[in-house]
């Protein structure tokens, strides 16, 4: 015999998101952020000495 479809739970945090998204709208999808090795930068700049070598 199939089970009994459960009722869902009320959850005010989400009613509360739903009805921000209503009214203000939905909020931009996040930047995708660059791996750290495109990122980093030198942490020590070389000497224009040790450059001519």
């Amino acid at each position: 015999m199939a089970r009994k479809k459960q009722k869902k739970k009320f959850d005010l945090p989400k009613e509360v998101r739903a009805i921000a998204r209503e009214r203000v709208g939905r909020v931009p999808p996040t930047a995708v952020i660059p791996p750290k090795t495109a990122r980093a930068k030198v942490k020590h700049k070389k000497l224009e000495d040790e450059e001519m070598e």
